[in-house]
């Protein structure tokens, strides 16, 4: 079956001197070659972890996840990373930093310039190739880090709040790239965010995680990600759904994030 499955997946963490962590608890999930799912939930709810098993940086207690009819068992080009921080080679220029994946693949010199340029067009980042990375604004460098992640021709592209971290103008800015990647790539997008905005914008689906141990609570098909890719993100938000559904799912985790505090309360 091609596409990626999460089957059965469980974590636990053995705590040191005793006890465990139940970190995710009997997750199963499909996702098809080019869907783009956003994943949100409260703090602590289990959404870098299961990235990071996604990824092959983890190995699940129970269950396994499987990419195009293969197991997952470790890190692997198919599938790709963009951290919170670019995570970028402080000592190479800009087009170093995205030629490193096809450079340590053996591609020819040619082939591998002309495929840099060309994604650092794409992330409009052409006049900056010879820049060193320190001399870019945090914007700039997850342009950077995007155009590292498809220099390697992932079929999965995994984002860990890959936005937090920007100020409000270059976050949108940033969201209405991953919007154009994603339908000009056909690439398939998961993307963790603790935005509930960020999620409806950047989710044609829409995952709700529940706290630990983490599992999926809801899930939402939404029409905003297909929206936004022709038109402006602030006149996305203007759509009928958009408000009664962003109310909907903070009701939701704010729910759960009392709980959490409830039973803190209650062991304290």
């Amino acid at each position: 079956m091609s596409g990626l499955s999460i089957e059965n997946l469980s974590m636990r963490f053995d705590i040191p001197g005793g006890g465990s962590v139940q970190a995710l608890q009997n997750i199963n999930l499909h996702l098809k070659e080019g869907e783009l799912m956003s994943v949100l939930g409260p703090s602590g709810c289990g959404k870098t972890t299961l990235l990071n098993i996604v990824a092959g940086f983890l190995a699940p207690t129970e269950g396994k996840i499987v990419m195009n009819g293969h197991d997952v068992v470790g890190p692997a080009a198919e599938r790709g990373m963009v951290f919170q921080q670019g995570a970028l080679f402080e000592w190479m220029n800009v087009r170093e930093n995205v030629g490193f994946g096809p450079r340590m693949k053996g591609m020819p010199k040619y082939d591998m310039a002309e495929k840099v340029d060309h994604l650092l067009e794409v992330v409009g980042l052409k006049d900056f190739k010879d820049k060193a990375v320190y001399e870019l604004s945090g914007g700039m460098q997850q342009r950077v880090a995007l155009a590292r992640c498809l220099a390697n021709d992932p079929d999965v592209i995994l984002m860990d709040e890959p936005l937090g971290a920007l100020d409000a103008l270059t976050r949108e800015k940033m969201q209405s790239l991953v919007l154009k990647l994603w339908k000009e790539t056909g690439k398939t997008i998961i993307l963790i965010t603790h935005s509930v905005e960020e999620a409806l914008l950047l989710g044609e689906r829409l995952l709700v995680m529940a706290p630990r141990p983490g599992r999926i609570h809801k899930e939402y098909r939404l029409p905003f990600a297909d929206l936004g890719v022709n038109a402006d993100l602030r006149e996305v938000k203007k759509h009928a759904d958009y408000n009664s559904t962003r109310e909907e799912i903070l009701n939701m985790i704010w729910n759960m994030e009392e709980e959490i505090m409830g039973r803190a309360e209650e062991s304290a």
